[in-house]
């Protein structure tokens, strides 16, 4: 086995031990991603007993908010456990949850400098025109984005950052402790809106599941695409 896959490997068996001390349940399988700046940590199989119970209430808020709440105060030490295990000195840190599928990305990204241009796209993809379709996507949902720069990381993993894209309202409840709400409301309508774009006819691949989050004090948005690798798409 590589460094890498062992670092890999090593990490995955990390969050699953974390998640199974703390919900009570691990994930069935995790897959990790390191291209620098960024770690993508996919998980599938989540879902607590607890939880199981409340999505059968149709508590899916309540599920999400003490989801995040939590991570929220494990963030301190995933950080320093990838600084141990993978020398990543993670600066920011991101998740996301897909309920209905019982899967779950966490996103870290470190302070090294990165371009577009270090990140090389398949040949039969055109990336600028993927760009074009997110950022047209994105307006819908909040503004064209300041800035956008997507990330080829694999064959079943794109990563998208935004910058710029808060209008006066979201400022205004965040301002006024609603960033939680906000988050809950923006996540399924960018989610559909994505969806909608159809970015699988650029890609020639299937857009399996869609991540956001967002760093609302930043004014920066992250969306990952979690794609079927290497299989084309039926006209």
């Amino acid at each position: 086995m590589t460094k890498e896959k062992t670092v890999q490997s090593e990490i995955g068996g990390y969050i699953s031990t974390l998640l199974r001390n703390h919900f009570g349940k691990g994930p069935t399988s995790v897959f990790v991603t390191i291209k620098q700046p960024y770690i993508v940590i996919h998980f599938r199989g989540f879902v607590a007993p607890m939880e199981a119970v409340l999505l059968k209430q149709n508590e899916w808020k309540r599920v999400l908010e003490t989801r995040d709440l939590l991570i929220n105060e494990l963030k301190d030490d995933i950080k320093e456990s990838l600084r141990r295990i993978a020398k990543l000195d993670v600066r920011e840190f991101y998740a996301d949850w897909d309920l209905d599928k019982e899967t779950g990305l966490l996103i870290g990204v470190s302070d090294e400098k990165v371009s577009e241009a270090d990140f090389d796209w398949p040949d039969d993809i055109d990336q600028i025109a993927f760009d074009q379709k997110i950022a047209k996507a994105s307006e819908k949902a909040e503004k064209k984005p300041g800035s956008l720069q997507s990330f080829w990381l694999n064959d079943r993993t794109i990563l998208i950052r935004k910058a710029e894209i808060l209008v006066g309202i979201e400022n205004a409840l965040i301002s006024e402790g609603y960033a939680e709400i906000l988050k809950l409301v923006k996540r399924p309508l960018e989610r559909k809106l994505l969806m909608e774009a159809r970015p699988e006819k650029i890609l020639g691949r299937n857009v399996i599941e869609i991540f956001l989050d967002w760093n609302f004090k930043e004014d920066i948005g992250y969306i990952v695409f979690m794609l079927e690798p290497m299989k084309k798409v039926n006209p």
